[in-house]
């Protein structure tokens, strides 16, 4: 497995490929690798003749420093993942390689980035739509492989790709759970044994939502006896809303063929957690 720290390092490594014979597929990480990361190289290695991984942990999609700070780092393992992988390329750049200059460009989605994560982080998916936009100006991959744990996120970049008519089909994967049902996580890592039991609140949640939901319960009650559990684990529930799964508009009840899904943000111990689960697929 080659390691490219530059962007030029990278054109070079491609510009001395058979010309047009290859297949790239890239999955872009922030490293801390678990086995929904290694499920994406191992479609994309299905997949793509040629798999780069590229590992870069955003500062711009992070909007408390504190975050960002404690974000999780296990390059030497990750590294060894990628091997056992088959991955041909890591893209391993510094801080500066990727921005020598603090960005003056910013993006909104229009109605994709006002909710859910939108709300509550101001400017990630500004610097989400930054970060991806220069990995696949940079790799110029055929697919781009992302989890469905980040529905909203895949949601931004497929209007980013289609707004900015790039050539990348972006491939979405179904989302990793441990055994128990805690949706794979690099911030899990941060979490205690007992903190990973307390954290299975979200899965069985959003299960319980979409059950009551396909039964003609009443969204808003759902939503409020919900939040009553949380309160009474005492974990911080951020919100819990019921979105159309491709433009996150908010909505009231489920309909006969929209496609809708159940999306979830809490605290436990401090860690923040996401998660969501289909209700009805198109």
């Amino acid at each position: 497995m080659k390691i490219l720290r530059t962007k030029e390092a990278v054109r070079l490594f491609l510009s001395n490929l058979p010309n047009n014979q290859i297949s790239i597929g890239l999955v872009p990480t922030m490293g801390a690798l678990h086995k929904g990361h290694l499920d994406l190289v191992k479609k994309a290695r299905k997949n793509s003749d040629l798999v780069i991984v590229s590992i870069f942990v955003n500062p711009t999609q992070f909007n408390n420093p504190e975050d960002f700070a404690k974000y999780p780092q296990t390059l030497d393992k990750d590294v060894e993942l990628l091997k056992e992988s088959k991955v041909d390329c890591l893209f391993l750049p510094e801080l500066e390689e990727i921005y020598p200059s603090k960005p003056r460009l910013s993006f909104k989605f229009e109605g994709l980035d006002d909710v859910l994560e939108g709300e509550f982080r101001p400017g990630h998916f500004s610097g989400v739509g930054i970060i991806v936009s220069k990995l696949l100006n940079i790799v110029k991959p055929h697919k781009a492989y992302f989890g469905q744990k980040d529905l909203q996120q895949v949601a931004i970049i497929r209007q980013l790709v289609a707004d900015l008519s790039m050539d990348v089909e972006i491939i979405t994967l179904p989302t990793i759970r441990e055994e128990s049902g805690l949706a794979l996580s690099s911030r899990n890592m941060r979490l205690s044994e007992m903190d990973k039991v307390r954290a299975l609140i979200l899965i069985q949640s959003l299960n319980k939502a979409k059950e009551e939901l396909l039964s003609g319960k009443n969204w808003l009650s759902i939503r409020d006896k919900i939040s009553m559990d949380f309160a009474h684990e005492n974990i911080d529930l951020e919100y819990l809303e019921l979105v159309h799964t491709y433009t996150m508009e908010k909505l009231d009840a489920v309909a006969p063929q929209v496609p809708c899904s159940v999306c979830i943000a809490a605290y436990v111990s401090g860690v923040r957690l996401i998660d969501n689960v289909s209700v009805i697929e198109a």
